[in-house]
């Protein structure tokens, strides 16, 4: 069996009764994906603290046989992977705790643009919630921001198909694998977002859009994005589900308001009632308020640590740093072959030195 480094991290989704969390301990505390296939399971039970029953239940034999399969088929059609420690890996969605280890993707897009929204809302859209995301995405035209939506009925795939209409890259997220298109009515949509834009999933070629993925699939899209904008929503519809998973992430929430008897505004309107939501406007005001009309220059983050002396460690761990928004202990471990101890050090040295800070959840990022 030709074990590829993608037929690993495949097959490290196969683990059973082994989530994200577990799968990232695993990693973390073994060194390489060889060694949690590899390792004994008595050493992998005192080295992780991983109980003696779920780690004799993980069947890594039938994980690898699993991922073969599916690496064959991701092959012949092109399917691209996105690892949790890649660089490729979506880095706003890296910063919540159940990201999913392996995405997929199919298309052309950057999976780190400097501004990223999701727009959602309910699948039976007014023509109200036509022409506010209408006027919403037209106002994006020139400000480079990628929308990520997820290829529902009404505002989902009004946003994707006015994106584009206005050449706007978007991301359609699925509750299902790469192998089809649900609902099968935007096949058309799809095969054009390919161009400049595209889809991804956490589910393998296969998968059936069943209803309990869809909750699954509303993370990612609230993870993957800067801010969370709701047009139009039921009272109970989904895309509160997805506007408290970005609050849950310390991202931004809008929501548009709409009439007190209109049943597809009454949840627009509790966010802001209850104030779990800012009340947008226009798409100017949107921008406005997240301060994306500016043209000022980023600095590099090369520039903020350029007058400080730092050792080959440290710079090692800044470049990291570098690419992220924050980024977790475990990972950075894992990603110098350094074991904690050391780079716990190392952090230490680079926070009284002023270049990084802490981060709830045991991360760091740049200052």
């Amino acid at each position: 069996m030709n074990q590829t480094q993608i037929h690993l991290q495949i097959a490290l989704t196969f683990l059973y009764g082994i989530g994200p969390k577990k799968t990232s301990l695993l990693l973390s505390k073994l060194g390489s994906m060889e060694a949690v296939f590899e390792t004994n399971y008595k050493d992998i039970q005192e080295i992780t603290g991983i109980g003696e029953a779920v780690v004799k239940k993980i069947k890594r034999e039938d994980a690898l046989n699993k991922a073969e399969d599916q690496l064959n088929f991701i092959e012949k059609n092109n399917i691209n992977t996105h690892f949790y420690l890649d660089n490729n890996y979506p880095r706003r969605l890296k910063q919540c705790e159940d990201a999913p280890i392996l995405l997929y993707s199919k298309g052309n897009f950057d999976p780190n643009p400097s501004k990223v929204i999701s727009i959602v809302g309910t699948r039976s859209a007014t023509e109200y919630g036509k022409n506010l995301c209408e006027e919403l995405i037209y106002s994006l035209k020139d400000a480079s921001i990628q929308v990520v939506s997820g290829m529902a009925y009404g505002i989902d795939i009004c946003a994707h198909q006015l994106c584009v209409k206005n050449e706007i890259e978007t991301i359609g997220v699925l509750g299902h694998g790469l192998d089809r298109i649900y609902p099968r009515v935007h096949q058309f949509t799809a095969e054009q977002m390919f161009f400049k834009g595209g889809l991804m999933t956490e589910f393998i070629p296969g998968t059936n859009p069943d209803r309990e993925n869809f909750p699954m699939r509303n993370r990612i899209v609230a993870g993957l994005s800067d801010a969370t904008i709701v047009i139009e929503s039921k009272k109970n519809g989904g895309s509160l589900i997805t506007a408290d998973l970005a609050n849950d992430y310390n991202r931004d929430v809008f929501a548009f308001p709409g009439n007190v008897g209109q049943i597809h505004s009454a949840g627009c309107n509790l966010l802001i009632q209850k104030q779990q939501a800012h009340l947008v406007l226009n798409g100017k005001d949107f921008l406005k308020q997240m301060n994306w009309n500016s043209e000022k220059a980023t600095k590099s983050g090369a520039q903020r640590v350029c007058f400080v002396e730092l050792t080959d460690q440290e710079k090692e761990i800044c470049a990291i740093l570098d690419q992220t928004n924050g980024e977790h202990i475990d990972v950075i471990a894992l990603r110098t072959k350094k074991p904690i101890s050391i780079i716990n050090v190392a952090l230490f040295h680079l926070e009284m030195k002023g270049v990084i800070k802490a981060l709830p959840g045991k991360k760091y990022c740049l200052i």
